[in-house]
């Protein structure tokens, strides 16, 4: 079995192009996707038309919820972008995702974890800013998750980790955005350090797991002139540098 994962592509049809074209010359049985699909000053229309042709095992991420709320008024800018620019059949595809999925055998897919869409699952937040979590934290939000592959996003960087138990836990990266500061639960930003599309391959090697994290080259320089054509100059840095300015 070989799964590729994508997650987090937040508008960037550029980016997701590239990836599938990756993955298509790589090959896998099947693709799935880990939320957070359509939040951004970039195609979110265009992205979700894409996305449900090819009818993806997909999970919702805390933008999907985001961008479903009721009142547009309290949005963020790049929810309330991609809800203004969707159609009311996107919409509905949206809310008709699940909160976690099992698209083969013993493979758990989830956004941030299990329980939470907005918590970090290899990586930890505190005052001090991100870093990468300790085996015991990641161990703690697996809680008794029964996969021997659990596959997460929300936090945009590459990682995996394998429990002393077997269950092995990844995040593929962001397809879309390489770069962002956020407030929850503290304020603090992740950097890839690299503008490049990220994604992973994950393939069942007898009784075990490998993984392959991907970064892709696409035209980058197209996504952050889009963002900065819709008035958003912090978004068209992160796209070019994987960086904040």
């Amino acid at each position: 079995m070989k799964i590729a994962c994508i997650s987090d592509i937040h508008g960037n049809l550029h980016a997701l192009d590239a990836v599938l074209a990756d993955i298509a010359r790589r090959g896998a049985d099947v693709i799935v996707n880990l939320g957070d699909i359509l939040s951004g000053p970039l195609l979110p229309r265009a992205t979700a038309e894409r996305l449900m042709a090819l009818d993806l095992p997909t999970v919702a991420g805390n933008h999907e919820r985001q961008v479903l709320a009721d009142d547009p008024a309290r949005m963020g800018n790049s929810d309330r972008f991609a809800r203004d620019a969707i159609t009311p059949a996107q919409r509905d595809w949206m809310r008709a995702l699940p909160g976690t999925l099992r698209p083969v055998g013993d493979v758990l897919l989830v956004h941030g974890t299990p329980d939470s869409d907005v918590v970090c699952w290899l990586d930890s937040v505190s005052p001090a800013g991100r870093h990468a979590a300790s085996h015991e934290e990641v161990r703690e939000r697996a809680g008794t998750a029964q996969a021997s592959l659990i596959l997460c996003g929300h936090t945009h960087v590459p990682r995996s980790m394998l429990l002393d138990d077997g269950r092995l836990v990844v995040n593929p990266g962001s397809v879309g955005l390489q770069a962002y500061y956020d407030e929850h639960p503290f304020r603090h930003k992740m950097e890839n350090g690299t503008p490049h599309a990220r994604y992973a391959i994950v393939e069942r090697v007898g009784a075990t797991w490998t993984v392959e994290h991907r970064a892709v080259s696409y035209d980058w320089e197209a996504a952050a002139a889009l963002a900065e054509r819709h008035g958003r100059p912090n978004w068209g840095h992160a796209l070019r540098w994987g960086r904040m300015p």
